[in-house]
């Protein structure tokens, strides 16, 4: 029912614009990049400065909502970063970043601004002691007495998980 209710709004709102009756609403309409543009990015973390307004040809991003791709014309919005990787396509080479959480904000010029709490160029991070860090949380969870226990060894179980999976991309 709901469904019929979408489409049967939809139909009446394109009737009303292909009639004229609403002149004041403009349609915007993106495409896909042409790969001619490029992204000014600016990607941080409280400890350093990894790009600074420099051009970019793509980023991929994890967050919350998924992972996604990010070119010259993408459709502004704003993202929460979840523990993943941020891959940044440079003209001639892509650089790849661990970032622990933090925001994306794409903007209208097509610029876009990460903010990280800490991130890493993935070289830096070292697989073993990561595995070692999960099977710490994971005995601190099996031996959690309270809520809050709980909660701090999920945070490191799916840090520790997304640095590994990170590290084997």
């Amino acid at each position: 029912v709901l469904d019929k209710l979408k489409m049967a709004s939809a139909l009446r709102f394109g009737a009303v614009l292909r009639r004229g009756l609403c002149p004041s609403v403009v349609v915007a309409r993106r495409g896909y990049s042409n790969g001619a543009d490029r992204i000014p990015l600016t990607f941080a973390s409280p400890t350093q400065a990894f790009y600074d307004n420099v051009d970019v040809k793509q980023v991929d991003v994890s967050s919350t909502t998924g992972n996604f791709g990010i070119l010259p014309m993408h459709v502004p919005s704003i993202a929460v970063l979840k523990p993943g990787l941020v891959t940044v396509y440079e003209e001639d080479k892509t650089v790849k970043y661990f970032a622990s959480s933090g925001s994306v904000s794409i903007n209208a010029d097509s610029t876009v601004q990460i903010l990280a709490e800490e991130a890493f160029p993935l070289e830096q991070l070292d697989a073993q002691a990561s595995r070692q860090g999960l099977e710490q949380c994971q005995q601190q969870l099996a031996s959690a007495s309270t809520d809050a226990e709980r909660a701090e060894a999920n945070i490191g179980i799916e840090f520790h998980e997304a640095v590994i999976k990170a590290l084997e991309s």
